[in-house]
This record gives structure tokens, C-alpha cells and sequence, in this order.
């Protein structure tokens, strides 16, 4: 229900309620805004161990296949010792000549294998130093976001017990609204918030900015209740 043109309602106390109610959504913003700060630096740090293991993974699946190759190395030399034994024992110059194909064959596949490998463990000590780099990397993050939660935490209790003051002097400033505006007020407020308090700033609503008639703002200068046209918030002048 609108409340009578006639009620009276110094700007005074409108300011410093509208005063009081955006203070309130700003540090309610901050509690919210700190357990987000949290989260994002818990996201980077699961990057982080991500990156950690990917590069751990990378070490294992390398040094693997390093090893089968070492096996495989290792089998054909085996091979090629058995082979070459052979030969003291070839029934013919074919059979001789086979087997010397076939020693070559190996001891150049060995050859290969032997830079392969090399290579590979080349490769396996850059896969280390990027474990390290990665495991330092978690290590600083780890530091950071433990200090970032620290001050989090400490800024989120004076937040809290700011909040808590600020929502004291309203309920002190709202034991002020005349009676016959205060279940407006609560269902506008419960409603809209701060947005429903306005100030009047250059004869316009400074909520809208819908531009007031002088009458408008002789009412709310001669201390009546008066709401924007636009928007229907309560005025008040600065």
C-alpha cells in the first residue's frame, strides 16, 4: 500500500538509511567476493598438480620406451654373439655368408639403436628438468595461495564485524521512519534494496536519472515523502 502524500520524511534520514543500506551491499559483496578469491587460487594450484603429473607421466612414459630399446638392444646382441658362433660351424660358404648378411644387418639396427637410445636418455633428463621446474612451480603457488587464504581469512572477520556494526545503526536508523511509511519501506527495501532510495541530483532522480518537476523537489526540500515517477524510489536532496 502507497503511503499518504502527506507523510513526512526528513531527507536526512533517508540519506542516511540509503547511506547505511549501501555500505551493506558492499561489504556483503566483499564476504562473497572472498570465498571466490579462494577458489580461483585453488583452481590454479589444480593446474599446477595437473602440469606436475602430466610431466611425471611424460618421464615414465619416456623412460619405457628407453628401456624396451635397451632390451631390444641387448636381444639382438645376444643374437649376434649366437650368430657369429654359427659361423665356425657353417656348412657352406652360402650359410657362411648368411650369417655374416645377417651379423651386419643386426650390428647396424644396433647402431641405430644405440643413438635411439642415447637420444632418449637425452630426452628423459629435459623431462626430469621440467619436473622439477613444475614441482617448484607448485611449490611457490602452494606459498602464495596459502598466504592469500591467510589474508582472505583475516580481512573476511573485520569485513564481518563491519558488516555487523552497519546493520546495527540501520536497525537504529530504521527505529526513525514514521510509522506510517515502515511497512512500505520493509517491502521496497526486501524488495529493490538499496535502488529503492534515491538522490536527487541535478533535479533528477539519481537512480533513473528520470529529471523531476520543481514541485517534486519543493516536497521532498519541505521534508514529504515523494517517490520517483520512473523508478519509484523514495528521494531524498543531498
Amino acid at each position: 500500500m502507497a503511503v499518504d502524500n502527506k507523510t513526512q520524511f526528513e531527507s536526512a534520514l533517508l540519506r542516511r538509511l540509503h547511506s547505511l543500506l549501501l555500505q551493506i551491499d558492499d561489504l556483503e559483496g566483499q564476504l562473497d567476493r572472498g570465498p571466490r578469491q579462494i577458489k580461483a587460487g585453488e583452481s590454479i594450484l589444480d593446474g599446477c598438480r595437473d602440469a606436475l603429473e602430466a610431466a611425471k607421466q611424460n618421464v615414465k612414459d619416456a623412460t619405457i620406451a628407453c628401456d624396451e630399446k635397451q632390451l631390444q638392444l641387448k636381444t639382438r646382441e645376444d643374437r649376434i654373439e649366437g650368430l657369429k658362433a654359427k659361423l665356425n660351424t657353417a656348412a657352406s660358404n652360402k650359410e657362411f655368408d648368411l650369417l655374416k648378411e645377417q651379423i651386419a644387418a643386426d650390428q647396424q639396427a644396433n647402431s641405430v639403436q644405440s643413438d635411439e637410445i642415447l637420444e632418449g636418455l637425452e630426452r628423459i633428463d629435459e623431462l626430469n628438468e621440467a619436473v622439477a621446474a613444475a614441482e617448484k612451480d607448485l611449490a611457490e603457488k602452494t606459498a602464495e595461495h596459502k598466504k592469500r587464504v591467510e589474508a582472505v581469512e583475516n580481512r573476511m572477520v573485520v569485513v564481518q564485524a563491519d558488516l555487523d556494526h552497519v546493520r546495527n545503526e540501520l536497525t537504529k536508523a530504521e527505529a526513525e521512519i514514521p510509522a506510517a511509511a515502515r511497512s512500505e519501506y520493509k517491502r521496497l527495501i526486501d524488495g529493490r534494496g538499496e535502488e529503492a532510495l534515491a538522490p536527487i541530483e541535478d533535479d533528477s532522480c539519481g537512480g533513473c536519472h528520470q529529471t523531476l518537476t520543481t514541485q517534486m523537489v519543493d516536497r521532498v526540500r519541505l521534508g514529504y515523502l515523494t517517490h520517483c515517477p520512473a523508478c519509484s524510489a523514495w528521494l531524498y536532496s543531498t
